[in-house]
């Protein structure tokens, strides 16, 4: 049985590489703008981040959630991780991030991974005080997760994520699930090539419901006043394919170089290319670097995004117990934009 399923996971990652360039880039810029839910595309936490998001094959630990959610499996017994991201500097807009991994068994993985996002106070504003003077609200974005990975075999690793998807003002609200699914493959003398493949924001449409879609009126003209509730348009999540690959250069025992690369094809957007390097100092100190591409993105009259490119991040990791391979880390990365004065992420994570 564990021979069938290993077969069959190693078929599905090899057909999906092998299919042609012009069926894989399936990205579709014409449709950018149409799907919602955004957030779901933001990376919360800093190693990734710093990676450019290239890193599809390699992730490990809770970060795979928002990844490759395969790449929770890794886990080793118990992981706590927090981050906080101050999202395009100058905006006013931060990310918060909290979650664990637990060991369950001898090859299962459960993860529960919460994202929220903070845009400070905005003013009311109405036709009548376009200036405000009348109060402030406050958007709430929240995501919750829950994974399950295994251990299929040395090399297969796999897994599956539910998500809650929530966005809310006072008078307004919108909620939807989603699914991702995830596999990694490990191969080489030293386990030291990795594949991966990632689906992920898969789940019906949303649409916003509640009393701010309502208002009161008179109905053609007639003299009756009557409450008039809006129809929200539905709207759809923006799904994708991560593909990627990655290779350890095992130096000696204290010194690994990582390079990774990830395809992304977009449903709602254009295809994005990304590739990074990781050092590795014995565990003890990780430097990385990466760069994000799309289509144009180097030409200021045609760039759609707001980031421009390179990323980097690093990682200083300090051993509790070298017996249980327990350790604490902090996490630091950077992503340059135009406007906006970059992304920064910064976290801490407890593994035991």
């Amino acid at each position: 049985m564990k021979n069938n399923m290993k077969n069959l996971l190693v078929s599905i990652l090899m057909v999906t590489l092998a299919l042609p360039v012009n069926r894989v880039m399936a990205g579709n810029e014409d449709r950018a703008g149409e799907s919602g839910a955004g957030e779901l595309l933001i990376m919360p936490f800093a190693r990734s981040s710093g990676w450019g998001m290239s890193n599809t094959s390699c992730v490990k630990g809770l970060e795979g959630m928002y990844l490759n959610v395969a790449g929770t499996a890794f886990t080793k017994s118990t992981e706590v991780v927090f981050a906080r991201t101050e999202w395009l500097k100058g905006s006013g807009i931060s990310v918060n991030a909290f979650g664990f991994s637990q060991k369950v068994g001898e090859t299962g993985v459960l993860s529960l991974g919460v994202m929220t996002m903070s845009f400070g106070d905005i003013l009311i504003t109405t036709t009548d005080l376009p200036e405000g003077g009348i109060g402030t609200f406050s958007p709430s974005f929240m995501n919750i997760g829950l994974s399950y990975a295994k251990a299929f075999s040395n090399s297969i690793y796999g897994g599956i994520a539910v998500k809650i998807i929530s966005e809310s003002i006072a008078d307004n609200r919108a909620q939807g699930v989603a699914l991702d699914a995830g596999i990694q493959y490990l191969t080489g003398d030293n386990e030291n090539i990795h594949f991966g493949i990632a689906l992920r924001n898969i789940g019906p449409t949303m649409k916003f419901s509640g009393d701010g879609l309502s208002f009161r009126g008179n109905p053609n003209n007639s003299d009756i006043l009557m409450t008039v509730e809006q129809r929200s348009v539905y709207f759809q999540l923006p799904a994708l394919l991560n593909i990627g690959a990655a290779y350890d250069f095992l130096i000696n025992d204290n010194h690994t170089i990582t390079l990774a690369g990830s395809f992304t094809s977009n449903s709602f957007g254009k295809d994005v290319f990304a590739g990074g390097l990781q050092y590795n100092f014995n565990d003890y100190l990780m430097l990385r670097g990466g760069l994000s591409y799309e289509n144009g993105m180097f030409n200021a009259d045609n760039r759609t995004s707001v980031y421009t490119g390179p990323t980097a991040g690093i990682t200083v990791q300090v051993p509790l117990n070298k017996e249980k391979g327990s350790s604490f880390s902090l996490d630091y990365s950077y992503r340059t934009s135009n406007p906006y004065e970059g992304t920064h992420s910064i976290g801490a994570r407890i593994s035991l």
